[in-house]
């Protein structure tokens, strides 16, 4: 069942709980959004960087919290994720007219969440919250890129799976560090110990009578 700790209006409770269950079952391409089951005013998403632009690669984590007015008023949205744009602020705030004097009553999570993507592609260097993204956008369009990229791979980048598997290891414990629980590749054998042979383990077990 699904709790929120914010009080709601009926009305809008209905409509917030019918709006997330449709992104869980069929989000937009290259957004994922985690429910907060006790919290449901308060989404996080994961929007991927889109392809032929400086974000390309990165998972960029998007927070959206409603308040009792909405759908009357947009949701305030921030980038977790840090990241060079102009329309986002060095605190991760977003500068859109979707959620701000363009918002209708009629758009929902998903189309803030659609639109907060398409600023990827598509950003407004008019009016930019980040002056320098703003300025390098306008006038030197290639250290603006080289600069989003960085802080893209930074930032937004997922962990390689050498990472991933170190990680399981640890979480194993020192007396369970075992590398085949995790790789399924045996443990190499020193050159300077060869394995013992057939014959070897028979004079072993003798001298044991």
């Amino acid at each position: 069942m699904l709790k929120t700790a914010q009080r709601l209006s009926t009305a809008t409770l209905r409509r917030l709980i019918s709006e997330l269950k449709r992104l869980e079952t069929s989000p937009p391409e290259g957004i994922r959004v985690h429910i907060n089951e006790e919290v449901l005013t308060d989404i996080k998403a994961v929007i991927d960087g889109p392809k032929d632009t400086p974000y390309e690669g990165g998972q960029f984590q998007v927070r959206l919290t409603i308040d009792d007015s909405f759908p009357d008023t947009p949701p305030k949205g921030v980038f977790v994720t840090k990241i060079f744009h102009p329309n986002v602020s060095e605190h991760g705030e977003i500068c859109v007219n979707t959620l701000k004097k363009d918002w209708q009553k009629h758009y929902g999570i998903e189309h803030v969440l659609v639109t907060v993507k398409c600023l990827l592609i598509y950003p407004n260097p008019e009016s930019a919250l980040n002056e320098e993204a703003g300025r390098l956008l306008l006038e030197h369009y290639d250290d603006y890129a080289q600069h989003a990229r960085l802080m893209t791979e930074i930032h937004a980048t997922v962990k390689p799976e050498a990472h991933i598997v170190d990680e399981k290891l640890q979480d194993m414990g020192s007396e369970n560090r075992d590398p085949t629980a995790v790789t399924g590749s045996k443990p190499p054998v020193s050159a300077s110990t060869p394995a013992p042979s057939i014959k070897d383990k028979r004079k072993k077990n003798l001298k044991r009578f």
